[in-house]
């Protein structure tokens, strides 16, 4: 059965390929915003569940992953900052400080119309971070704009860091792996076969 990749980010890409399974990646059509009174972990389901299936009609024979993370602070959901200045404003926020990002996993298998899904919690602590640092890290990690508060843990953004607690290291960048690997493998696909 085909396995389509419901995102175009190359991190989430990187992960999934460490299976070592042929796979695609394509856009979902999905609007990402959160909606009224939903929590981070309810955001974060939806969004990844919509990815999955909106890829359903074009690919009505596939294993289809969709993914979305979504972080947490003071109750307020955490979003890609946008621009330079959203990112020093959302690091200096978050700095030495707990952030809660809820990893969303679902797998829709399109000819049978079964979905699976779940989250992984990872909870970072960031150091005490000066904003002479915050706007360093900015200019060096611009890709760091497009991810949920700036934090880029997979590149510079590790000094960032002082703490990480999760079950799953994968899940911080994007994809709760080892849970996909049992959500294929109740599929019929064994990585290590």
């Amino acid at each position: 059965m085909q396995i389509v990749l419901a995102s175009t980010s190359r991190y989430r890409q990187e992960i999934i390929a460490r299976l070592g399974l042929p796979f695609h990646a394509e856009p979902p059509v999905c609007d990402e915003t959160p909606l009224p009174g939903e929590t981070a972990l309810e955001t974060a389901l939806r969004l990844a569940r919509a990815k999955a299936q909106s890829l359903a009609e074009k690919h009505p024979q596939a294993l289809i992953i969709g993914s979305d993370q979504v972080a947490l602070l003071d109750g307020q959901q955490i979003g890609k900052p946008g621009s330079f200045e959203n990112g020093v404003k959302m690091l200096q926020w978050m700095s030495g400080r707990t952030v809660v990002f809820h990893s969303a996993l679902a797998l829709y298998n399109s000819a049978e119309g079964r979905l699976q899904e779940t989250v992984g919690i990872t909870r970072v602590t960031l150091r005490e971070l000066s904003e002479a640092q915050i706007r360093n890290y900015l200019e060096r990690e611009p890709d760091a704009l497009h991810c949920a508060g700036s934090a880029k843990s997979e590149g510079l953004g590790g000094a960032l860091l002082e703490r990480v607690e999760s079950d799953d290291p994968n899940a911080l960048i994007g994809v709760p792996l080892f849970k996909l690997i049992t959500m294929l493998a109740n599929e019929g696909v064994e990585i290590l076969r």
